[in-house]
């Protein structure tokens, strides 16, 4: 299922999405699309990084190096 709605973007934002889409061969829609799922990752990604640095800081989570890590596996020389 899909949704239509409306955006107001600035004429040069707009102009740079069409000759956009003119020189890849997509659709506007495509790229308007691609574009606003990139952006919700991104921000899922910020909303998972947020909730760990705040379990650091609180000391429910702590962060190991490198040489910990090599250790605990097994992978030091």
């Amino acid at each position: 299922m899909t949704i239509q709605t409306a955006i107001q973007l600035p004429d040069e934002v707009y102009e740079r999405l069409r000759n956009l889409a003119a020189s890849s061969g997509l659709s506007t829609d495509d790229i308007i699309s691609e574009a606003i799922l990139d952006y919700l990752e991104d921000l899922d990604d910020v909303t998972v990084a947020e909730e760990v640095l705040r379990k650091i800081e609180s000391g429910e989570s702590r962060t190991y190096s490198l040489e910990e890590v090599e250790r605990r596996l097994g992978l030091g020389n």
